[in-house]
């Protein structure tokens, strides 16, 4: 993490669109959805949030003559009556909330649910609100918008950066950990003034808002973009139309990562946001608390979409003003800055209740400035920002990985895992780097493919403690038995999963030579191969280990022992105390899968109440509503 230091104040910074399990479009329904539905009969809930309150004044707005008009839904396809609708949101409903279906039936499952979800948008057709124009024309008000409102807006402006999109062009020399930007907590969009808007009412009687900030936050959004007096108008104006993520991708064009590791997230995505759809819809039909929203005349599924997918690639967490807690919002501006690899440089400053931007390096006239999103993999990219970063240096695909509790020896790894501070089931990950493992999964494995006398030895024998220490160190071999068998199992895995794939990384390369691809089939083969890649280094990273070891094993070399090591000097340090913490900052496990570091995932930041400036942590969502 960055430090960075300015106005005699420590900046610490941690900014990037990073996904928050706990704010995920992708995750299953809450246990209590099914009699949830039943709420939009109209069952009130004992209320938790806040009274309705009017949103920001209009006299803060821009110029009234740069607002254009607005023009809702016309020349629909056919008139749809309220009832044939709702049969059909209610059908939806029912068939995105059944089980989980079997394996190797979720394609057949997101077909039908797809189906259904056309069927609606057909009858749907001209029924959205649309902005006259095209996004381009409305940069110049949000630039107007965001200075009127104390925003900084000298030094950059908005530009097109072709197959990159927009984003923001220096317009004179910024030198690197400068501070360029801030944005005022008055202009940023959050779950509290979604509370504090015509939206507040429902919010304090309905559990599925309570408890998703992310999809109060896309509710928040289409109910501002449909009040043409909205303090944030010109911030919604300036929004994409349409968003490249795989909500918006045809059904060939999902096909295409069938066999992936990522397309079970692209079919979660889909059908939980197809699911909350239904869910709102009725619920907006039906529950009095809804009856004032402008969504109760116009709400169709392509605008759920699009406000999913403006939060999903937008939204990000940031401190209450009270820095107690984050809350999730969405920052203009700074938004419109696109990803390189790099530092985080962003944070919020407590002081002066503003999000604030350093550059992340020197930036001359008229070159794009960059901001660093995470240590995201492509596959998240693609899923929650809707793009494929090609130099992506933090790139991974998932590997799960456990112990079988039938296995006699069970009990023994277990023990010796728990030490280590790892489960003995956990979602890894094979990194596009050299080495393709983390020193967690080092010692995960080296445990895995243990002796019953080398178990004991890590449990019982001498050093014990600190032996456990050296479990994800590359220098301290367990044996070179245990080396070969452990470079060998990654080795035969890769080439499993490998098998897996319907394509060859050549013939994928094929396919991208093809002048006459679609963006989004593009993006999906480019997914594909990277997996391939990754898991093509992992093969020959694991061979050239294995027969690295083996040839020590022939050559009889002595094996290295953590006694005779500088580490031993340790010894009498509380070496189980600081353990686990060690192995666990080696972080592994995404989404909320196997070992936890906190059910925040804002991780350190916390630590940083006490500055002046907290970092402002991502939760980037990705499908997970209800």
């Amino acid at each position: 993490m960055l430090l960075i230091k300015y106005n005699q104040n420590l900046f610490k910074v941690c900014l990037c669109w990073k996904r928050d399990p706990s704010t995920s479009f992708l995750s299953e329904p809450p246990s209590n959805f099914s009699c949830l539905e039943d709420r939009s009969k109209g069952e009130i809930l004992t209320q938790r949030g806040l009274s309705p309150q009017p949103s920001c004044p209009a006299s803060t707005m821009g110029k009234k003559s740069r607002v254009k008009t607005q023009k809702s839904g016309s020349g629909a396809s056919a008139v749809v009556s309220p009832k044939e609708m709702m049969n059909l949101i209610s059908e939806l409903l029912q068939k995105c909330s059944s089980a989980a279906p079997s394996a190797g039936k979720e394609w057949e499952e997101y077909i039908q649910i797809r189906g259904l979800v056309e069927k609606i948008r057909k009858k749907q057709k001209g029924m959205s609100v649309v902005f006259e124009g095209t996004r381009e024309d409305y940069f110049p008000e949000l630039m107007s918008w965001a200075q009127e409102n104390g925003a900084s807006c000298d030094g950059f402006t908005i530009a097109n950066f072709g197959s990159e999109g927009f984003g923001l062009q220096a317009t004179r020399d910024i030198k690197a950990e400068e501070l360029f930007l801030w944005i005022p907590r008055k202009m940023l969009m959050t779950v509290e003034s979604a509370q504090n808007s015509v939206l507040g009412s429902l919010y304090s009687q309905d559990r599925i808002l309570q408890a998703m900030g992310n999809v109060t936050l896309a509710l928040h959004l289409l109910c501002e973009r449909a009040n043409s007096a909205s303090f944030w108008l010109p911030y919604i104006r300036s929004l994409p139309q349409e968003y490249d993520t795989p909500l918006y991708y045809q059904q060939e064009e999902v096909q295409l990562l069938l066999g992936t590791q990522a397309v079970q997230d692209v079919l979660n995505q889909y059908k939980n946001t197809a699911r909350q759809y239904a869910y709102f819809y009725k619920l907006v039909q039906t529950h009095p608390a809804a009856s004032k929203l402008p969504l109760k005349d116009s709400f169709t599924f392509d605008d759920y979409r699009w406000s999913v997918s403006s939060v999903m690639t937008r939204q990000n967490q940031i401190p209450t003003e009270d820095g107690s807690r984050v809350t999730l919002a969405l920052i203009p501006l700074w938004d419109m800055c696109n990803h390189t690899n790099g530092l985080i440089t962003t944070g919020y400053n407590l002081e002066d209740d503003r999000c604030e931007c350093v550059a992340l390096q020197d930036y001359k006239e008229n070159e794009q400035i960059y901001i660093f999103y995470g240590t995201r993999s492509n596959a998240e990219f693609v899923i929650h920002n809707g793009f494929f970063f090609q130099d992506n240096s933090h790139d991974r695909v998932k590997i799960k990985l456990g112990v079988s509790k039938s296995e006699r020896l069970y009990a023994m790894k277990a023990e010796v895992l728990a030490r280590a501070g790892i489960p003995a089931s956990c979602v890894f990950a094979l990194h596009c780097n050299e080495p393709p493992i983390s020193a967690q999964l080092l010692a995960f494995l080296r445990v895995f493919c243990m002796t019953e006398e080398e178990l004991k030895d890590y449990l019982l024998g001498d050093h014990a403690i600190n032996k456990i220490f050296t479990l994800g160190n590359s220098e301290f071999p367990v044996s070179w038995e245990n080396e070969i068998k452990l470079w060998t199992f990654l080795e035969t895995r890769a080439a499993l999963l490998l098998k897996t794939y319907k394509t060859t990384s050549e013939e994928d390369r094929s396919m991208l030579e093809k002048p006459d691809l679609s963006l989004h089939s593009r993006v999906a083969i480019q997914l594909r191969l990277a997996e391939k890649q990754i898991l093509e280094k992992a093969w020959a990273s694991g061979r050239a280990k294995r027969l690295n070891f083996q040839k020590k094993q022939e050559e009889g070399a002595p094996l290295p022992r953590y006694e005779e090591s500088d580490i031993a000097l340790l010894e009498n340090t509380n070496a189980d105390a600081k353990l686990p913490i060690i192995l666990r900052k080696l972080e592994e496990v995404e989404d909320g899968q196997g070992i936890q570091m906190d059910d925040t995932n804002f991780h350190s930041c916390l630590l940083l109440n006490s500055l002046k400036t907290q970092p402002v942590c991502p939760s980037a969502f990705c499908a997970e509503y209800v």
